[in-house]
């Protein structure tokens, strides 16, 4: 192929990516650091279930506004159904969707944009709460309220201090009997704060159950958490579910209030509710993914923002894999380095993410090494390819998981990030190595040994700086640059770096 093709494709690519890249940021005004941050975030409700046919309704529990958030905007992906939204009995907001018939796998979406209130517009509640609950506690339990609302009350001077106090009591590792008889053994997050409203109804302060969410980071899977609100005379007050401060977390957001399911189906099977949650990048990228604002492109209905947020955060990750490759590509083609297998670094850096580099390559060597013993055994046996492959990965499992507990036991938690290590090239790099190690010797088994793991701590450096992954997601089409850069390395067939030291006496002979 004429290499002028090369350089024109590439100098294409570039081309494109930096066109995009420029119209993003000098015309939508999107912003080139992640620095600047709004504390406004997107929060996702996804509904997963089977439907056999029959008429469906789905019911979920919608968030709304309170003295600490705000919905800036809402919206629902409804998919042929239809939608009512309005209040309950209980005060919290819900939406219903109604199909005559749904069969198959359905996906509906509920998604919101929030933002915190600044603490000069924090207005407290000032409404009358209703009446405190009946109590539903009857024989010993009845009794055993009774003794604990005492003693929390002997230890208290307010409202604020008589929950404080009784948080306390139904948080105690080694209860006393009259809070075991309560609780029952191993009792949930929400069956323990059942049981306070109900102790609180007796003795006649208003409480109810909050359900909630972290507003933290990028959060695919984020479970919901509960918290006790109670009404001192004058407003609600949030208590911290841990130490049981008349103060919540600011990450906290309220979804609903009471212990109703966050959402309940009839007429179809397995729902599964998945809920998300991703910081706003910045509030221009915001403003611009607006529609019906000034700076509004047809083009941002294409872009990732959207995306599903469960998917977006796949994306954050996914992203900075071609940029990994392409270290890879200049380590092994400019430089020189020898690893082994062609993108396994790569993969290895990925795990270093959730294990931090130290920890991430002292576990992979430990692994290795105690990999590769074991196939020097198997070498003996004389097992075919695919049976001795597979004998070595399970090993592999069986090693991580004992590391895994013993680090536990330890009390070592960065031990358990082992299992995030990719299993089949773990088992892969150990094979090569032992190949290596028995054709060649083992000075190049641990030459390719120690150029494997410096390309996947580089590759970990450059893969997660944040500057780096904010670039990726906002400006997706830098990586066409990326594309092309790598076109022209593919062109290059001039010396390494580590050649020229091999070649060096060569040099100094001269013509």
């Amino acid at each position: 192929m004429n290499p002028r093709q090369v350089y024109l494709v590439a100098g294409l690519l570039a081309a494109i990516g930096l066109g995009l890249f420029l119209y993003k940021y000098l015309v939508l005004g999107f912003p080139l650091t992640p620095t600047t941050r709004s504390e406004v975030w997107n929060i996702e409700a996804r509904l997963v279930f089977d439907g056999t046919g029959s008429p469906v309704k789905l019911n979920l529990l919608l968030p709304q506004s309170s003295d600490r958030f705000r919905i800036l905007d809402e919206n629902f992906l409804t998919r042929g159904y239809g939608l009512t939204t309005g209040p309950r009995e209980d005060g919290n907001r819900e939406a219903t969707w109604s199909i005559r018939s749904a069969k198959g796998r359905q996906v509906l979406y509920y998604r919101a944009l929030i933002a915190r209130r600044p603490a000069a517009q924090r207005a407290a509640r000032t409404t009358p709460p209703p009446a405190p609950a009946e109590v539903r506690l009857h024989g010993p339990e009845l009794e055993a309220a009774r003794a604990l609302v005492a003693a929390a009350r002997a230890h208290s001077a307010d409202v604020d201090t008589l929950v404080s106090a009784l948080i306390v009591r139904l948080n105690q590792t080694r209860p006393d009997h009259n809070t075991a008889l309560l609780l029952g053994p191993h009792p949930s997050a929400l069956a323990k704060w059942e049981r306070a409203v109900d102790v609180l109804a007796l003795a006649g302060v208003p409480a109810r159950i909050v359900q909630g969410i972290r507003l933290e980071g990028q959060r695919r899977d984020t479970g919901l958490i509960h918290w006790l609100s109670a009404y001192d005379g004058k407003r609600w007050r949030s208590f911290d579910p841990g130490s049981g401060r008349p103060v919540i977390p600011a990450a906290y957001f309220p979804w609903a209030y009471g212990s109703a399911p966050l959402a309940q189906l009839t007429g179809a099977a397995r729902l599964r509710v998945t809920l998300s949650v991703a910081r706003d990048v910045e509030a221009g990228i915001r403003v611009a993914t607006t529609p019906g604002a000034a700076s509004y492109s047809r083009l941002l209905d294409f872009s990732l923002f959207s995306l599903p947020i469960e998917t977006q955060t796949v994306y954050r990750v996914a992203l900075m894999i071609p940029l990994g490759a392409f270290v890879l590509v200049v380590l092994r083609n400019l430089v020189g380095i020898r690893t082994f297998g062609t993108f396994m670094p790569v993969l290895i850096a990925l795990a270093f993410r959730e294990t931090q580099l130290l920890w991430g390559l002292l576990l992979f060597a430990i692994v290795v090494a105690l990999g590769l013993s074991v196939r020097f055994y198997l070498e003996r046996l004389h097992l075919l390819l695919v049976p001795r492959l597979a004998s070595v990965l399970i090993v592999v499992v069986l090693l991580m998981a004992v590391i895994s507990v013993v680090s536990h036991k330890l009390g070592i938690e960065r031990g358990l990030s082992v299992a995030l290590f990719p299993m089949v090239i773990m088992t892969m790099t150990i094979e090569r190595m032992s190949i290596v190690w028995d054709e060649r010797g083992p000075k190049d088994a641990l030459m390719q040994s120690a150029g494997s793991f410096l390309a996947a701590a580089i590759a970990y450096l450059v893969m997660f700086r944040p500057e780096l992954e904010h670039l990726a997601f906002v400006f997706p089409e830098l990586l066409l640059l990326v594309l092309a850069a790598t076109l022209l390395f593919g062109r290059y067939s001039g010396y390494r770096l580590t050649e020229l030291r091999r070649f060096r006496a060569l040099a100094k002979e001269g013509p």
